[in-house]
């Protein structure tokens, strides 16, 4: 088979940021003291969830349970501290939001916890002043809005769905019933909550439960793409690809912008958002409804018919789910059609309000007070709208006009250099507090740490704004939940801290009257060209950007890294005369950036789209100056839409800088990526020709019942793409960021790749995922040719690498096919960091059970053989072979769709043996006769039998 190029070598044009003598002292002496203070024990009492011990033996992991946030949503997490260290956060199985996985971002969070541009003073017009000092101010503020009854105070947090803190809201209130609350998240998809609007006359929240859904359509949306509910949603379209002999779901994607779901649909179309709306006003009318005729060329007309077919006959296991780009108008008929479909969905009252039923006011609203002069004390909680609020608002402007301005952050971020005052905001593993999961259940927020740094939360700050006095985090949150607990509150309360979840308190659903048809205006002409505007999928809206593991996180769809690019199709590069590295300027009437162009087959024809979250400027050392910054293009009515955006070539060239290329050629894509329909799903994958197989090796290692054989099988049927493999196997295994210039040379360093194969056609191409762990073959190319035997294989299985044997010949690495294999040319964890990952407080989340590797040596995955070796332990102290399935993976704990299995070859009832002997299991580049213990079952699709192929 011809060789793959799939790691291409490109110039690199960046440069590390540079840090002066002084500010690398400072850092230094504040990292080596939040090093010290990092091993302390929090005051109060934290519960764990697996075991709670008498007393914390040293060395020895310990998990508790907490909740992380995403966009104001929670997603239950456990979290392993090893010394009073968090090392490593894994999903909680009793949480519905998270059921035992991660993605990205919750893995990501240990690492900003030990972040050492982290803010930690009190900042007063830009300069360090003393926190007593800030308290005189505040109090002071407090006495004025005490004689205005609250006149001129103004409130701006994110989404808020924590019930404490919407306590405290109401109770603030209360006390100043003049002041004003405003809520603001750049993720919200205002057009939802319009939507429902139209259709209901009251705002509700949708939960989809696509778990019970055999014909599911999204119309510019991505409900298994990355987002607050992705973990629920992916377990859930996991679930209905399950069953090949009936109740195997069909996948609909509409599409103006690339997206994981649309990856994964069985049949996928690439639109204008104009025209999508046109598509759910034919759907609606194929069910009944009364509204006008659509406009729409005769090739999505077919899609639409087989897509209504599918819908009525599937009535009561069918959804339609629309997306951010749409207008509230299609939102409320997409609401239309789910009421006709019986749709299992649910519809609950908005979490984001508090007791008293007030809701948050919009940031266009508090602007409009700011341009009035109506606002003397704004009090800032951690957002960050002087960078991420649409262009048309200029708020950083408007709010210079309140003569108080105060910002509380993790960050001294691009809002609090607008402030007057800023407070360091604690991190969310060193805090206590409560929130909510989309579908309203609650979850405790408990402290893995004591704070690093002298930081408040928001419900101190709110406190303190309120009554002037030092309240506990952990008081406030158990009065909110005292009047739920019954008699037994401390029982309770163990209770709650111990599973993670408080069972019972998922928002009920509500039973609205029938939804209206909106008035519909009427068709136009889709524009020329028009830019949609997405979260990134790693650093979401920027506010992880300073995360170097997000920002080394290849993005699943075209593997950029350290930056973003506007995506355009093939047909849109000629008209503009750009290719693919150009700088161009994109114009709207609310600004100008400019961004590389990168050619994406899969991107709609005269649509082009940016991700948000770049071009920051007080990030920090890792993400400032990376990237555009699309922020300055929205406009507050269609922020993620500019139907009419204009694009410019520039003179300047930057190639988008990718880890690797999508595999397209189709002779590659059959071999290496085989793919099903679902009526041949039951037909065994071509297994290699024995002649050229043919060895003098055994056929296999010899085995007894008494060890173990370690195997992985990965089923790429399931896995969406989403990249919470590759993130846990760095955080687990100590894998090291080396920056965007080591990465421009191909040398990233992940032990753990998700390839990309296109098996669709040049017009209509449709993407499969195919992690890439190593192989642990049992005839390894790598090991003979290890001059010094460091590349060796052990009596279960693994190819181990033994590190300090290792002289850096990279035999090995030459010699293996699956090039899974990495080489440290720089100490990229030992002396030769990128930017300040050096400094000595991020040395608090290495896991003390891996070796962190030094330069010259070559290093790949393990099967986590800690976790094997912790296993085996547990089981010789107990006297008992390791249990069937008791070890799992980095990556396989991580994955929300349960994608990946590891186990024992020895057990017949392991969940690897039975997934071995099913009929789509293979080997990959099985004629080479490596006899890989990392085996894959074949992708499977369920197009319709009327389809005649998507259009083009």
């Amino acid at each position: 088979m011809p060789q793959v190029d799939e790691l291409p070598i490109k110039t690199a044009s960046f440069c590390s940021p540079r840090i002066d003598r002084r500010r690398a002292l400072s850092l230094l002496a504040a990292g080596i003291a939040g090093g010290l203070s990092a091993c302390s024990r929090p005051d109060e009492e934290i519960v764990p969830y697996v075991t709670m011990p008498d007393r914390l033996v040293p060395g020895e992991p310990m998990k508790f349970a907490t909740t992380l946030a995403l966009s104001g949503y929670g997603r239950g997490a456990l979290v392993t501290s090893v010394d009073g260290r968090p090392i490593k956060i894994e999903g909680n199985p009793k949480h519905p939001a998270s059921l035992g996985a991660t993605d990205i971002f919750m893995e990501a969070a240990v690492l900003s916890l030990y972040d050492p541009d982290r803010s930690r003073a009190v900042l007063h017009e830009g300069a360090i002043a003393a926190a007593e000092a800030f308290r005189r101010a505040l109090l002071e503020q407090n006495q004025l809005m005490k004689q205005r009854q609250g006149k001129g105070l103004r409130i701006l947090t994110g989404k808020v769905t924590s019930p404490t803190l919407l306590r405290q809201i109401d109770d603030l209130f209360a006390r100043f019933p003049e002041a004003s609350w405003h809520a603001y998240d750049p993720i919200d998809g205002a057009g939802a909550s319009a939507g429902t609007l139209f259709a209901y006359g009251r705002e509700l929240d949708l939960v989809p439960h696509l778990e019970r859904a055999n014909i599911v359509v999204a119309l510019d949306s991505d409900p298994i793409g990355h987002g607050p509910d992705q973990l629920r949603n992916a377990r859930a379209f996991a679930n209905g690809r399950k069953q090949p002999a009936g109740g195997f779901s069909r996948w609909y994607c509409v599409e103006s912008a690339p997206t994981l779901t649309g990856a994964k649909a069985d049949h996928r179309l690439a639109l204008q958002p104009a025209i999508i709306e046109e598509v759910a006003i034919a759907i609606a009318g194929a069910l009944g409804s009364r509204a006008r005729a659509p406009a729409m060329p005769e090739n999505v007309q077919r899609l639409v018919r087989q897509i209504s077919s599918d819908l009525s006959s599937a009535s009561g296991g069918s959804i339609v789910i629309a997306g951010r780009s749409l207008s509230a108008e299609t939102h409320a008929l997409v609401h239309w059609i789910n009421a006709r479909l019986k749709a299992p969905l649910d519809l609950i009252e908005r979490i984001d309000r508090t007791p008293s039923g007030r809701q948050g006011r919009t940031l266009a609203e508090l602007v409009r007070d700011l341009d009035d002069g109506q606002v003397d004390q704004l009090v800032i909680l951690g957002v960050n709208p002087a960078y991420d609020a649409p262009a048309d608002l200029d708020f950083a402007r408007a709010a210079r006009n309140a003569p108080f301005r105060l910002h509380m952050g993790c960050y001294a971020d691009e809002t609090a250099a607008i402030s007057n005052w800023h407070l360091p905001q604690t991190h969310p593993l060193e805090a206590w507090s409560d929130l909510r999961s989309p579908d309203g259940t609650a979850s405790l927020v408990q402290p893995l740490i004591r704070p690093l740094y002298h930081t408040r939360t928001d419900h101190e700050l709110l406190a303190l704004l309120a009554d002037g006095i030092d309240a506990s985090p952990r008081d406030l949150v158990r009065q909110t939940w005292q009047p739920n607990a019954g008699a037994d509150f401390e029982g309770w309360w163990t209770r709650a801290l111990h599973d993670g979840v408080i069972s019972g308190s998922a928002s009920p659903p509500v039973t609205p009257h029938e939804p209206k048809i909106p008035e519909l205006p009427r068709a136009s002409a889709p524009p020329g060209f028009s830019l949609v505007l997405q979260p990134d999928p790693a650093v979401w809206d920027g506010s992880f950007a300073n995360n170097a593991w997000l920002q080394e996180c290849p993005r699943p769809l075209t593997k950029q890294v350290w930056g973003n690019a506007l995506t355009i199709n093939p047909r849109d590069a000629e008209p503009f005369g750009v290719s693919g590295g150009d700088v161009v300027s994109i114009r709207s009437e609310h600004g100008t950036v400019e961004a590389p162009v990168l050619i994406d087959p899969a991107a709609a024809a005269g649509v082009g789209s940016l991700t948000l979250g770049y071009g920051r400027t007080r990030a920090g050392a890792i993400g400032d100056g990376i990237g555009a910054d699309a922020n300055r293009l929205r406009a507050v009515k269609t922020p993620w839409l500019l139907a009419a955006a204009s694009i410019s070539k520039t003179a300047r060239k930057q190639d988008p800088l990718t880890t690797q290329n999508i595999v397209r050629a189709a002779d590659y894509v059959a071999e290496l990526y085989p793919m099903r329909k679902l009526a041949e799903a039951a037909r065994p994958v071509g297994s290699p020709d024995p002649e050229n197989t043919s060895s003098l090796l055994p056929a296999a290692p010899p085995r007894s019942g008494d060890e173990y054989a370690w195997a992985m099988v990965i089923d790429t049927s399931l896995c969406i793409g989403c990249n919470a493999c590759v993130v846990a196997c760095q955080a687990e295994n100590n894998v090291p960021v080396v920056g965007p210039e080591e990465v421009a040379r191909g040398r990233d360093m992940h032990w753990l790749r998700v390839d990309v194969y296109d098996h669709g056609t040049a017009h209509s191409p449709a993407l499969g995922f195919q992690p890439v762990p190593c192989m642990h073959c049992e005839h390894a190319p790598c090991e003979p040719v290890c001059p010094v035997a460091a590349s060796v294989h052990d009596s279960e299985g693994l190819n181990a690498q033994v590190y300090n044997r290792c002289i850096g010949t990279r035999f090995c690495q030459a010699n293996c096919p699956y090039k899974v294999r990495r080489f440290n040319f720089r100490g990229y964890a030992d002396g030769q960091e990128y930017a300040n990952l050096g400094l000595e407080s991020y040395r608090a989340q290495k896991n003390p059970e891996v070796t962190v590797r030094a330069r010259g040596v070559m290093e790949k995955c393990t099967y986590c053989v800690q976790r094997i070796s912790g296993a085996r332990r547990a089981a010789e102290r107990e006297d008992r072979r390791i249990g069937t399935d008791e070890v799992r993976t980095a990556c396989q704990s991580a994955c929300p769709t349960n994608a990946i299995e590891f186990g024992d070859l020895n057990q017949s009832g392991s969940k690897v043996n039975r997934s071995r002997s099913d009929p789509r299991h293979y080997a990959l580049l099985a004629h080479l006769d490596t006899r890989p213990r990392t085996t894959y079952l074949a992708d499977v699709r369920n197009p319709s039998s009327r389809s005649d192929g998507d259009a083009e």
